[in-house]
C-alpha cells in the first residue's frame, strides 16, 4: 500500500517541474509561487505522507525534476528547429523523370547523372521504389515509382540487376491498380499505361499480361475522352499537370501558361521535367537545377512547399493546443507570410488550400487581410482549377474554415463560401471526395471535425484532444508521389502536446476538488432550488482558459458561474419578492453584518457566497492590477440582480415589454457579466478604470451576452413559454400582428445573434484604435465558443450531454502510447537499403 502514494510524489514532481520549467520561459514566476505553495501543502501532507524522507532523497528529486525538465525543453527546442526549415522526403518517381533528361553535350548520356546514380543506389528491399514503411494502401504509389525508376535505368542501360528486382516486384503487385481502397497518386490511371507504352518501346518485357494491359489502356482513353467533353481550364490543367503522360500529344506551347516564376509547372519537378525535355525552355532548367542544388541527388515531388508547410505546423501547434510555447516563432512566420500575401506571392494565391489556410490563420490572429481572394475560389471558378478538377477536398475543408472568419457585413463571397463547401462537405458520397492527399479515413474524420464543430463553437480543449486523438506522427501526403515531412507530421509534437495536456488536466483535477469544497464550506449545496452546475461551470473555463499560470482567472470564472446559476434560480422559482428585495439592498450596502439584515437563510447564505467570492476577486487583483478592482465587481453584480428583479417583476404583473425594452435587460440579466468581466482583471495584463468604463469593452460585453441571450432564448422557448416566461421568440411573435410564425421568428433571431457574433469577432480581432488587450478581448470570445457549445443541440445547460465532454477534458488523461499505436496501425514497414532515403 505505501507504493501509491510512492508513484503519486514521483507524478506531482513531473507535473511540478514541468510547470516551473514552462512559467519561467514566460517569466511567470509568480503564479508558479503561487501555484507551488496552493499545492506543496496538500501534497506533502497527502501524498508523500510521514515518511517521505524514508523513501526519496533529496538529491533523487533534484535529479529527476532536472530530468524531467531538460526533457521537455530538448523537444521543445527540437520543434523550434522546424520553423527555420521546411523538411521534405524525395520522390523516386520525380527523381526518375528529372533522370531521363538527356545531356544536351550528348543526347546518349543524362543531363543529371547524380538523379540516376540515385535512383541506383535507393531502391527497397522489396524491389521497389518510394518511400519506406509505406502504407499498405499506397501500393499503387509504389508501383508507379518503381516503373519510373526502371524505365530511367534501362533508359542509359545501367542497373539491370535493380531493373529485374523491380520487374518482379511489379509482378508481385499488379493486381493492386484492381482495388477500389488504394490510394491512388494523382493522374495515376493516364501516368501508368503510358508508362507501360514506353517501357515495351525500350523493350523492356513487363510481367503484365495483354488482357490487363489492355484495361489500362482502355481506362486511360476513357478517362481521357470524358473529359474531353467539357474542354474546361480545370482538365486543361490537369492535363498540363500530368504532362510526363501525355509526351506524344501534348500541345507544349500552349502549357507553358502554367509555368511559374520559379520556372516550374505547379512546382511539380516531374512535370517540369517533362517539359523541358520537349520544349527545351531555360527557366524549367533553372528550376531543377536549383531543386538538385538543395536536396543534391534527387528531388521532391513539390517544391517549394516552405508557406503551406508553416502554415500547417502552426495550425497543428494550435489544434493541439501548444502554440503557446512557441509565441514568438509562430508570430516571426506569421508576419513573414503577411508580407508574402501583400506581396500577392503565387505559391498563395495559385492554391486554394494555401490561400484558405494563410487568410483564415493570418486574420484569425489580428493581421489585417482581405476575403477579396476568394473571388478567384467562388464556386464556379473552383470547379475550373486544378484542384476543383480533381474534386480535392482538402482543398474544399480549407475553403471552408475559411469562411467562418466572416468579420465584415459585406463579405457576401465568404457567405456564399460557406454554404457550397458545407454542402459538399456534407454529402455522405460527395463528388468532392474522389481525390484527398490523405489516406481516407483520416479525411473523414476531419470533415465530420469541421462539420460538427465550426470555429465559433470549437472549445480549444475538446479540439486539442480530439486532435490529438486523430494526430497521424508518420502520415504521408499523396500527389503523383507520396511524400513526408516532419512539418507536416512529428512525433515530438504530438508527444509535447499529449504531456501539456494532461499537466494542465492534474491542475484543474485539483481546482475542481478545492471547489467542490467551496460549494459545501457555502453551504450553496443546501440550496434545493438552485441547480448544482458546479462540473459545467468549471468545465467552460478549463476547456478555454486551461493555461497552469491563469488558475486565478480560472477560479473567479468558476465561482462567478456557480453563484450567477443558484442567483438565477433565486429570482425564478427560489425566492420571494421580499427576500429579493432583501439581496438586492445588501449588494447595494455591501459592508452589512449578515447575521442582522438578512431576512432569511437562503438570502444570508447567497449573499454571504457572493461577498465572499467578490472581496477574494478583488484582493488576487491587487497582484495583477496593482488596485484592488472589488468596487468594480460590485457594480456588476448590483447590475445583474436588479435586472433579474426587473424580470420577475414583470412576470407578477403579467407585463409584456417591447422587444427593446426586454433586450436591453435581457442581455444583462444573462448572467454572463459576473462570469467573464471580473476575469479580465486575471488575465495578466493591466486594465485602468478608463478602459474598463470604455465604450469598447461595453460593447464587447453587450454583443456577447445579446448573442448568448438570443441563442438560450431560441433553444427554451418551447419550454419557457409552456412555462410561461417571458422570451425574445414569444415577444416577437406577440408584437408581430398575427403574421409572424415561430419558424420565422427563430430564423430571424437565428440570423441576429449571427450579426453579434461576427460584430464580436470583428472587434476583438481590431487592433487600430483599440484599448482592450487581445488577451481581454478573446474571454469574450471564448464565452461565445462556449455558448454556441451548450446550445448546438438544446437547452444544453439543463442537459446531460455535456457529460462526456466534461470527463474528456477533467476526468480521462491522454495516454501517448495509446495513440502511437493508434497511429502506426495497418503500416506494413518497407526498409530501404540505403540510409540516405527518408
Amino acid at each position: 500500500m505505501q507504493i501509491f502514494p510512492f508513484l503519486n510524489g514521483i507524478i506531482f514532481l513531473f507535473l511540478f517541474f514541468f510547470f516551473h520549467s514552462s512559467l519561467h520561459e514566460f517569466g511567470e514566476a509568480a503564479a508558479f509561487s503561487k501555484f507551488w505553495n496552493l499545492q506543496w501543502q496538500t501534497f506533502s501532507n497527502v501524498v508523500l505522507g510521514p515518511d517521505w524522507d524514508s523513501l526519496l532523497t533529496a538529491s533523487c528529486v533534484k535529479k529527476k525534476m532536472n530530468s524531467t525538465a531538460l526533457c521537455h525543453e530538448a523537444s521543445k527546442e527540437r520543434i523550434r528547429k522546424l520553423f527555420n526549415k521546411v523538411e521534405l522526403s524525395v520522390s523516386s518517381y520525380d527523381t526518375a523523370w528529372v533522370a531521363m533528361i538527356p545531356s544536351p553535350a550528348s543526347p546518349h548520356t543524362p543531363f543529371f547523372p547524380q538523379c540516376l546514380n540515385w535512383l541506383l543506389y535507393n531502391q527497397l528491399l522489396d524491389g521497389s521504389w518510394g518511400l519506406p514503411d509505406r502504407h499498405p494502401l499506397l501500393m499503387n504509389d509504389a508501383l508507379l515509382s518503381t516503373l519510373a525508376s526502371i524505365l530511367a535505368l534501362k533508359q542509359w542501360g545501367v542497373g539491370e540487376d535493380q531493373i529485374n528486382r523491380g520487374l518482379r516486384f511489379i509482378q508481385s503487385n499488379i493486381t493492386s491498380i484492381n482495388d477500389e481502397n488504394q490510394h491512388p497518386p494523382i493522374g495515376f490511371g493516364i501516368l501508368f499505361p503510358s508508362m507501360i507504352e514506353y517501357a515495351q518501346n525500350l523493350g523492356i518485357n513487363l510481367p503484365i499480361g495483354a488482357t490487363s494491359l489492355e484495361a489500362m489502356i482502355q481506362k486511360r482513353e476513357i478517362e481521357l475522352h470524358r473529359g474531353s467533353q467539357s474542354n474546361s481550364d480545370g482538365r486543361r490543367a490537369y492535363l498540363a499537370y500530368v504532362s510526363e503522360g501525355m509526351l506524344e500529344s501534348q500541345d507544349w506551347k500552349s502549357i507553358m501558361k502554367y509555368q511559374r516564376k520559379n520556372g516550374s509547372l505547379f512546382n511539380s519537378p516531374a512535370t517540369t521535367a517533362a517539359v523541358f525535355q520537349c520544349h527545351k525552355n531555360a527557366e524549367c532548367l533553372g528550376y531543377l537545377q536549383s531543386v538538385l542544388e538543395k536536396f543534391e541527388n534527387a528531388v521532391p515531388t513539390t517544391y517549394p512547399l516552405d508557406i503551406y508547410a508553416r502554415l500547417c505546423m502552426i495550425d497543428s501547434l494550435e489544434r493541439l493546443g501548444i502554440n503557446h510555447h512557441f509565441k514568438e516563432e509562430i508570430r516571426s512566420v506569421l508576419d513573414e507570410i503577411f508580407r508574402y500575401w501583400m506581396q500577392g506571392v503565387e505559391d498563395i494565391f495559385l492554391d486554394p488550400t494555401t490561400c484558405a489556410m494563410a487568410f483564415r490563420m493570418l486574420r484569425l490572429n489580428g493581421y489585417d487581410v482581405s476575403s477579396d481572394p476568394f473571388y478567384q475560389y467562388s464556386e464556379d471558378k473552383f470547379a475550373e482549377s486544378l484542384k476543383g478538377y480533381l474534386k480535392d477536398v482538402g482543398a474544399v475543408i480549407e475553403l471552408y474554415r475559411a469562411s467562418q472568419a466572416i468579420i465584415h457585413p459585406d463579405e457576401s463571397i465568404l457567405v456564399r463560401q460557406s454554404l457550397w463547401t458545407k454542402h459538399l462537405l456534407k454529402q455522405e458520397s460527395s463528388p468532392y471526395r474522389l481525390y484527398a492527399d490523405k489516406l481516407r479515413s483520416y479525411v473523414d474524420l476531419e470533415i465530420k471535425d469541421v462539420l460538427n464543430f465550426p470555429y465559433h463553437a470549437n472549445l480549444e480543449r475538446l479540439l486539442n484532444r480530439r486532435s490529438m486523438e486523430h494526430y497521424n506522427t508518420v502520415e504521408t501526403r499523396i500527389l503523383k508521389a507520396s511524400y513526408r515531412s516532419c512539418n507536416l507530421a512529428n512525433q515530438e509534437i504530438l508527444k509535447l502536446a499529449v504531456e501539456d495536456f494532461n499537466i494542465c488536466q492534474a491542475i484543474h483535477i485539483e481546482e475542481l476538488k478545492q471547489l467542490s469544497r467551496w460549494v459545501v464550506e457555502r453551504r450553496l449545496d443546501t440550496l434545493k432550488f438552485a441547480r448544482q452546475k458546479l462540473a459545467y461551470c468549471y468545465f467552460s473555463c478549463a476547456a478555454t482558459i486551461f493555461s497552469p499560470e491563469l488558475s486565478d482567472a480560472r477560479i473567479s470564472w468558476a465561482k462567478s458561474g456557480v453563484l450567477t446559476t443558484v442567483v438565477d434560480d433565486f429570482f425564478d422559482v427560489g425566492g420571494s419578492e421580499e427576500e429579493h428585495v432583501n439581496l438586492i439592498q445588501l449588494v447595494e450596502k455591501w459592508d452589512v453584518d449578515i447575521n442582522t439584515v438578512c431576512c432569511s437563510e437562503t438570502v444570508k447564505i447567497i449573499f454571504s457566497a457572493i461577498h465572499s467570492t467578490v472581496c477574494e476577486i478583488g484582493e488576487k487583483s491587487v497582484k495583477q492590477q496593482g488596485r484592488n478592482v472589488k468596487n468594480n465587481v460590485i457594480k456588476i453584480w448590483l447590475n445583474l440582480v436588479q435586472s433579474m428583479f426587473r424580470e420577475a417583476e414583470w412576470l407578477r404583473t403579467k407585463t409584456v415589454p417591447t422587444i427593446g425594452d426586454y433586450m436591453e435587460n435581457a442581455y444583462i440579466s444573462f448572467a454572463l457579466g459576473p462570469i467573464v468581466l471580473p476575469a479580465l482583471y486575471l488575465v495578466g495584463p493591466k486594465l485602468s478604470d478608463e478602459v474598463t468604463e470604455n465604450h469598447e469593452l461595453n460593447y464587447l460585453y453587450k454583443l456577447m451576452s445579446t448573442c448568448g441571450r438570443l441563442l438560450n432564448d431560441i433553444h427554451s422557448f418551447k419550454r419557457e413559454s409552456e412555462e410561461g416566461k417571458l422570451n425574445v421568440l414569444a415577444l416577437r411573435i406577440a408584437h408581430g400582428n398575427g403574421v409572424i410564425t415561430a419558424e420565422d421568428a427563430t430564423e430571424e433571431m437565428k440570423g441576429i445573434a449571427e450579426e453579434k457574433r461576427r460584430e464580436l469577432l470583428r472587434l476583438i480581432l481590431q487592433e487600430k484604435g483599440s484599448v482592450v488587450p487581445r488577451e481581454c478581448k478573446d474571454l469574450f470570445w471564448k464565452m461565445i465558443k462556449v455558448l454556441h457549445l451548450f446550445y448546438m443541440k438544446d437547452d444544453g445547460f439543463t442537459s446531460h450531454e455535456m457529460h462526456s465532454s466534461v470527463n474528456a477534458v477533467l476526468k480521462k488523461p491522454v495516454i501517448l502510447n495509446e495513440l502511437l499505436v493508434h497511429s502506426q496501425q495497418n503500416l506494413s514497414p518497407v526498409k530501404a537499403t540505403n540510409d540516405l532515403m527518408l
